[in-house]
């Protein structure tokens, strides 16, 4: 049985396992998470996290060092932030259409909120950009900051190129770290589908399902979202002739551990795997793309973000005009640049969108305790738009290069 099929069958168990006790054994749903679920998928989570910085910093160094020059690693960025920002501002429309659509929260009432959410101060544009830089190269590695350890990177690649040979040495010891932590993250995967397995099981047996049918219209909007923003990625693929189908079935193992971990970090490293391996992306575009979309591109968020401001606005009935639109889009658009690839981090970052569009911060209540049951939908999202883009990238390098760079599909697969 593969590893896919195992991490499949994990989470149909844990949701089973996770609704029955929430159902029929409550009283020992909080001794069991504490001390048994809560625990092991924690650890899950950390031994993925373990690999997930050294594996960006060394794949993606590795990948620059393999591009021609500096032009082609600027040529790639912007052709990737222009591919981001269209999709994103697709995915936010999406959202905002839906809610107008379906007002899922107009009439809703029996919700009781807490105490008003204290919103963190605003960061600017420009401040967030800037942030981007590292003091310190390795203080940006030992804090896990991916954004900051892509730009570190990308910095030291140059510098790579720039000295030449008299960096030999120092590219062996980077590829041989990606080795090394290649293969201890081919031993944390056997751990997969207990972590997978106890972490969704947690979520279920705590949190219950009974909150999705007083959603319903809620969650079925973020779930509808979602599914179709992969219909179009999917539809996209289909007229770059990339092979959609074989392209979700290549990528099975990540989006079984982003669904499963709601984190798109943890999904990461086995991204990187099986979009060369089993897919055929082109090593120096999957190297730098997928990182940098794993940092940047949440087309999750996007349509959440979008979705929930105006969910809101119809609980507490606030006027929906021209200008709350715009505050509403133009701050979920920057927000899904910015949201952490953790699970929960959506509703962190919620707070930011409302109070730019001047909504009360209570709702976040409202929604709280439903976010963890759809947050592995919308990690699925991020990962199949963050790798949609890269084949776009790679298409897109395809027509102006010399040499065909469209996604290889390996012999024996169709």
């Amino acid at each position: 049985m593969s590893l896919s099929t195992l991490i499949l069958a994990a989470l149909g168990v844990g949701v089973i396992f996770g609704t029955s006790l929430n159902a029929f054994f409550p009283t020992v749903i909080e001794p069991l998470n504490v001390y048994c679920l809560a625990p092991i998928g924690e650890a899950f989570l950390r031994l993925i996290q373990f690999v997930v910085v050294p594996i960006v910093f060394s794949s993606m160094l590795l990948g620059l060092t393999r591009i021609q020059n500096a032009a082609q690693v600027g040529r790639y960025a912007a052709k990737l932030m222009i591919s981001y920002v269209i999709t994103s501002v697709i995915a936010v429309g999406l959202g905002m259409l839906l809610a107008v659509l379906l007002q899922p929260g107009a009439g809703m009432t029996g919700f009781t909120v807490a105490a008003a959410t204290q919103s963190t101060e605003n960061q600017s544009l420009i401040a967030w950009l800037v942030s981007l830089i590292p003091v310190n190269p390795l203080e940006a590695l030992s804090s896990g900051n991916l954004l900051q350890t892509i730009v570190s990177a990308a910095l030291i690649g140059v510098g790579i190129q720039l000295v030449g040979e008299k960096a030999a040495s120092f590219v062996a010891f980077i590829e041989s770290c990606y080795a090394i932590f290649e293969k201890i993250l081919g031993l944390i995967l056997y751990t997969a589908p207990l972590g997978v397995f106890a972490l969704i099981s947690s979520v279920i047996a705590t949190e219950g399902l009974a909150i999705i049918v007083r959603l319903f219209v809620y969650v079925l909007g973020l779930l509808l979202g979602s599914l179709l923003m992969i219909a179009l990625y999917g539809l996209v693929l289909y007229v770059l002739q990339a092979k959609p189908v074989h392209f979700l079935r290549s990528l099975t193992p990540a989006l079984s551990l982003a669904f499963g971990t709601a984190s798109s970090n943890a999904a990461l490293p086995v991204l990187l795997q099986t979009v060369q391996t089993d897919y055929g992306l082109r090593e120096d575009i999957a190297s730098f793309a997928i990182p940098l979309g794993t940092a940047l591109k949440r087309d999750g968020s996007a349509i959440v973000q979008g979705f929930n401001a105006l969910f809101i606005a119809q609980v507490y009935q606030v006027p929906v005009t021209p200008s709350l639109l715009l505050a509403i889009a133009l701050s979920s658009l920057l927000v899904s640049f910015s949201t952490p690839g953790v699970p929960g981090s959506g509703i962190i970052t919620m707070t930011t969108v409302l109070a730019a569009a001047g909504l009360p911060l209570e709702g976040v209540a409202i929604v709280a305790g439903v976010d963890r049951l759809v947050d592995g939908v919308k990690t699925v999202l991020n990962v199949v738009g963050n790798t949609t883009n890269a084949v776009i990238l790679s298409r897109w390098e395809a027509e102006v290069g010399s040499e065909q760079v469209a996604p290889a599909v390996p012999v024996g697969k169709s």
